[in-house]
């Protein structure tokens, strides 16, 4: 057989397995009215046909069913996850909020793994407390419904969870390493974050330059007492 005849037979095949639930509904589209007629069995007239008694064509094997039923559940499958996931902040409406808006602009990107973003936010938290942190952007997307906070029902604030976290009341603080960074507190340079992928440092002091590949964004906006985000646009080594 051809290479074309092959796939014609195929796809005739992947029709069949797509159509019938199960190998005995299969085998129940082959029987006609006549054979049950004259057989008066339909647990008979199946057998006849799975052994290439009766039917139309040529009978698939019930291995050849099972088996090609499983591939086009998995073929299923895998078009299922490799469906891009909608975004966040698709269709919400962040005009008039510049943060929400930096944090929409940079999903996409960051989702995929071509940009990671370092968000610097200084607030008070519900209890009047004055807190900072530095959120991995990246991992609070894969840790966290991000819906809410584009539709501003939740405030995205720091976590001792986060990267770096300091509650300025109560000189609480907290650090740690996340997928893709690691936290390095350095007495004289400050706190510097080492991205794992790349190996590159991002040096967040005001008064430095960020870092190879890095930028400083700091946001001029009503939404918090001070944001400023660190791009870093990751360049993996071969």
């Amino acid at each position: 057989a051809t290479n074309m005849e092959d796939l014609q037979g195929e796809t005739v095949v992947d029709g069949i397995v797509s159509e019938f639930a199960t190998y005995e509904d299969y085998l129940d589209s082959q029987i006609n009215e006549t054979d049950l007629y004259y057989l008066e069995d339909e647990e008979l007239a199946r057998q006849l046909v799975e052994l290439g008694y009766r039917g139309s064509g040529e009978t698939l094997k019930r291995e050849e069913f099972e088996g090609r039923k499983k591939a086009v559940e998995q073929a299923r499958i895998n078009k299922l996850r490799a469906a891009p996931k909608a975004l966040a902040s698709a269709g919400k409406d962040v005009s008039g909020f510049p943060f929400l808006a930096s944090l929409a602009e940079r999903e996409e990107m960051v989702r995929n793994g071509k940009l990671t973003t370092i968000i610097f936010i200084r607030e008070r938290n519900a209890k009047g407390q004055e807190v900072s942190g530095y959120i991995d952007y990246a991992h609070r997307l894969k840790t966290e419904h991000f819906e809410p906070y584009f539709e501003r029902k939740k405030k995205l604030m720091p976590k001792p969870s986060d990267l770096s976290f300091y509650n300025w009341e109560t000189q609480t603080s907290t650090s740690n390493a996340t997928p893709n960074f690691q936290v390095i507190a350095d007495n004289e340079a400050g706190l510097l974050f080492k991205n794992k992928r790349d190996r590159k440092v991002i040096n967040v002091d005001p008064k430095s330059r960020p870092g190879d590949n890095s930028r400083r964004i700091e946001l001029q906006t009503h939404e918090y007492t001070q944001v400023v985000l660190y791009d870093h646009v990751t360049r993996r080594k071969t």
